[in-house]
């Protein structure tokens, strides 16, 4: 079902080009309808129903008076402005796609509630890194898997539940949205989560997909297990991704091994060092208790990556430990963490996970 959308503003010229980009870009999810005279749009809200209404700040809209289903925003000229009159704010002048979100997230808000949770689309490949060994870039694995999957043209997720990670470490792009909307409209249940989600993700240069960290931490740590994994379905459902990369801080208590359940393969990073070998040693063995009690296998999962390994002082791990070695990478001196990401999204070794 397509949006509907109204626009009203007084320079037509204006009005004409918009129509134009938005029925070329998003025939299949809007539907549009633009005036120039208050009058026309507000009989047109009257005898259609608008699901968005977006009006020049320079008419004076009695938005008491809208309809309550829709959503309404003020186009205004500056970036800088966030609302008007306690009504939210569009600029203008900015790209289209930008304009689209903004217009989606106002209508997630008055679509309806949360979509139940539910996993559709089985050609979705999940892979989660967690690692026990901190230090050992786990993370930036993570970013550089999500950009060989992209680099290759696959339509690519990354996703970080870490508590204190942060997706724009890595990947960046323009928008006003983060996390923290995708956890209020979670929370709320006000809104239409995955619209929300739709209209808060950015796309990265290397043609990732991400949300950009909350505002707040805390709004991360009051994330459940289960909250996750709803977003993980939602994200598999709503954007026919192939590949979603999840960022997870490591455990093995029941919340955690509920989420790694959703993943195809879990991707353990160490670096050889003696630290490092224990403390995957020791997961190891503490998995394979955890997981006699499990319906779902996770051992047979797991993946290893070595990063920062050092032929003089790094070594593999002992033969009885049953962990699948997909490849490494050196330690990077003097780089920045772009310039790493770029090098490290072009190992093969990524392609061997799933």
């Amino acid at each position: 079902m397509k949006i509907k959308l109204a626009l009203l503003d007084n320079d037509q010229n204006y009005l004409n080009r918009i129509v134009s980009v938005f029925n070329i870009r998003y025939a299949d999810k809007l539907e549009i309808y633009s005036f120039t005279k208050l009058e026309s749009a507000l009989s047109a809200l009257e005898s259609t129903r608008i699901d968005v209404f977006v009006s020049s700040v320079a008419f004076d809209v009695n938005t008491a008076a809208l309809p309550k289903r829709c959503g309404f925003a003020y186009f205004v000229d500056s970036a800088d402005i966030d609302s008007v009159n306690n009504q939210r704010a569009i600029c203008k002048y900015q790209k289209a796609d930008l304009i689209y979100r903004q217009i989606l997230s106002i209508y997630s808000e008055n679509a309806g509630g949360v979509s139940e949770t539910r996993f559709g689309d089985d050609s979705c490949k999940v892979i989660a890194f967690a690692s026990p060994c901190g230090g050992t870039g786990s993370s930036t694995m993570a970013a550089a898997c999500a950009s060989y999957y992209a680099a290759k043209g696959e339509k690519t997720l990354y996703l970080n539940f870490e508590k204190f990670g942060s997706a724009d470490a890595f990947f960046s792009a323009e928008g006003q949205f983060d996390m923290s909307d995708i956890i209020f409209a979670l929370k709320s249940r006000k809104a239409n989560l995955s619209m929300k989600m739709e209209s808060c993700v950015k796309q990265d240069r290397r043609g990732v997909y991400f949300y950009s960290q909350p505002k707040v931490a805390l709004d991360m740590i009051e994330l459940k297990s289960d909250e996750i994994i709803r977003l993980i379905s939602e994200a598999k459902l709503l954007g026919s991704y192939s590949y979603i990369i999840l960022d997870l801080d490591f455990g093995i208590d029941s919340d955690i091994i509920k989420i790694l359940k959703q993943a195809n393969a879990l991707v353990w990073t160490g670096d050889g060092s003696e630290i490092s070998n224990i403390k995957i040693s020791r997961a190891y063995d503490a998995l394979a208790i955890s997981e006699q009690n499990e319906d779902v296998p996770i051992l047979n999962r797991i993946v290893l990556i070595y990063n920062k390994f050092s032929n003089k002082s790094s070594r593999a791990l002992a033969s009885n430990i049953e962990l699948k070695n997909i490849g490494g990478a050196p330690r990077y001196e003097h780089a920045s963490v772009s310039q790493i990401l770029d090098s490290l999204s072009s190992i093969e070794m990524f392609g061997r996970i799933c």
